[in-house]
């Protein structure tokens, strides 16, 4: 399935995230402890998971959907700040929906 997150505040830019990507997300773990305890997605959070995605296709490179992840939507041009809090709003989501089935 497919899930389109607003990735600018005027909503004139989007992006499209499947359930592989957040699928990916979960099964690395990539946002866990990546939010600081004041609950704001800034640019700093965004470049640490940037650095936590490079340490991990370092250690283990033969990941394609992570690979896939990395092209598609954490160094995509419109990844900024605001689109990441908008990735974790629908991750969330997404893992809550997950857990009823």
């Amino acid at each position: 399935m497919m899930h389109k997150i607003q990735s600018n505040a005027s909503g004139t830019r989007q992006m499209e995230i499947s359930d592989t990507h957040l699928e990916t997300i979960r099964r690395h773990r990539l946002f866990n402890d990546l939010i600081d305890s004041n609950g704001f997605v800034d640019d700093t959070v965004l470049e640490k998971l940037r650095l936590n995605i490079r340490s991990l296709l370092e250690t283990d490179c033969g990941d394609k959907d992570l690979l896939n992840l990395c092209f598609d939507v954490i160094y995509h041009p419109n990844m900024k700040a605001f689109a990441l809090s908008q990735l974790v709003v629908l991750y969330i989501k997404w893992k809550e929906a997950c857990s009823t089935d």
